[in-house]
């Protein structure tokens, strides 16, 4: 530890970064960025006052790092997503009316735990390959985003019918590239006009993935909930029922995905997360096995979790499970990149977040020693230990006060609030791309396919720009 810098000083900074990221994480439409910038505009007179610019950077890393544990929550109970959660909003709305929402949430606390340890774990000899791979990924990033986007695609299953033509799988494979391509074109126009937002609020760099995320993947399916009648029926309490091998490996999958982010450019949590969904079984049909039916389970009761109840057998919900390996994979991805971050900082000097922009301007990159990276994996480690403690304490408590609150009001609510936050922070013009957005992001619902596709609103923007 560098001499100047003392623990309490340091603990302090910790816990002040942890605070900050609660918030940002609960409160829909605020970002880590956000904060970054306020505590760089606010460093000049901090350090006029003693405080170290170690100190400001050290807040900025555990606010970013809280910040991916704790924005599950509001993607989960009220369908409410920030950039980096959009694709988390469907599986964890679904287990929230299913009744496993706190389970949603220890899921997406134990992804991103297991992703601070396996990131630690890896962070060097990745570091060190991808320094060396770093210029060819470059070149050949278009192609491989669209060989991910084809591959997405052609994985896309639709619904099981009993004794559906052998043709069918090819309607659904069609509707997933329509709206594949829908959506991407809605991207390009937006990011195409991004001059003409015009904040009513400037609150930091207005961003138009806001209103486009906002409306694709929570609107839609707030709007859904609330034209099915579905209301939010009682919690049962948080026990994780995932096979381990499956925990493992969303840990892995969105760990990868989320290092990708951190090194390449134009590559976003969001897009790292539709990489991480292809190495997810996700077969939407139900899958009978010989050896849970043999089970001998005397109620439905004794199969909560991913088990199902019907026809007098019991079998294993194939979706259900993937939608919680889903959860784990999507939150390890959104950890990872705060983690690999800090190293594409110091190793290539490249920034790929508002965070280690805000880093990077307290601390040049080039001075980075191993002992700060050390410093800085200490406190990752000191935050994600709070972060996972307060992220499963609150999941597990807010649906007692979601419980007393009419659920159809709920939706209303945060409907309007997603409506004013995109015409607050974007203006007219974002308010008019949510509204476009939420009949597209609805229209994966109707098809029967995956939302995940809707994520052509990001890829096909950036495969045109690479290629």
């Amino acid at each position: 530890m560098p001499s100047d810098i003392t623990i309490p000083m340091l603990l302090l900074s910790v816990l002040i970064g942890y605070v900050l990221g609660i918030f940002s994480g609960l409160v829909p439409g605020i970002h880590t960025n956000n904060f970054a910038l306020m505590l760089v505009a606010l460093s000049p007179m901090l350090m006029d006052s003693g405080i170290l610019p170690t100190y400001i950077a050290t807040a900025i890393l555990a606010n970013s790092l809280s910040h991916t544990f704790h924005d599950i929550i509001p993607a989960v109970y009220l369908g409410a997503p920030n950039d980096d959660m959009a694709l988390a909003v469907l599986p964890g709305h679904r287990l929230l009316l299913e009744g496993f929402g706190s389970e949603a949430i220890s899921l997406s606390a134990l992804g991103s735990a297991g992703s601070v340890a396996f990131s630690l774990i890896i962070a060097v000899p990745l570091a060190f390959a991808f320094s060396k791979i770093y210029p060819t990924l470059q070149n050949y990033l278009g192609l491989l985003l669209l060989l991910i986007s084809i591959s997405l695609i052609l994985s896309e299953k639709g619904e099981y019918i009993i004794n559906q033509g052998s043709f069918v799988k090819y309607k659904y494979k069609a509707y997933a590239l329509i709206l594949f391509v829908l959506t991407g074109f809605l991207g390009l126009f937006a990011f195409r006009m991004e001059a003409s937002m015009h904040p009513l609020i400037d609150f930091g760099a207005p961003s138009i993935l806001l209103p486009l995320l906002s409306g694709l993947f929570g609107a839609s399916q707030l709007l859904i909930s609330l034209l099915s009648g579905s209301h939010i029926p009682p919690q049962r309490y948080s026990r994780i029922e995932l096979p381990a091998k499956r925990i493992v490996r969303g840990v892995i999958t969105g760990s990868a995905a989320g290092s990708i982010v951190a090194w390449l450019p134009g590559i976003s949590s969001s897009i790292a997360a539709v990489l991480a969904r292809l190495f997810i079984k996700s077969d939407f049909d139900r899958k009978k096995d010989s050896k849970d039916r043999d089970n001998e389970y005397e109620d439905e009761d004794a199969c909560e979790g991913y088990y199902r109840y019907d026809d007098d057998e019991f079998y294993r919900d194939e979706t259900m499970e993937s939608s919680k390996e889903f959860i784990v994979s999507v939150s390890g991805v959104n950890t990872a990149n705060a983690i690999f971050g800090l190293f594409a900082l110091a190793v290539i000097g490249k920034t790929r977040s508002g965070a280690m922009v805000a880093v990077d301007e307290l601390l040049d990159a080039a001075s980075l020693t191993a002992q700060d990276l050390i410093l800085f994996l200490l406190v990752i480690a000191t935050t994600a230990l709070l972060s996972y403690i307060s992220t499963i304490a609150i999941g597990n408590n807010i649906h007692r006060l979601l419980a007393k609150l009419d659920y159809s009001m709920i939706c209303i609510t945060v409907l309007l609030g997603l409506a004013l936050m995109s015409l607050l922070f974007t203006g007219f013009f974002g308010l008019l791309i949510f509204v476009i957005a939420i009949p597209l992001g609805m229209s994966a619902s109707f098809m029967k396919i995956r939302k995940s596709h809707a994520m052509g609103v990001i890829l096909l923007p950036v495969i045109l720009y690479f290629l």
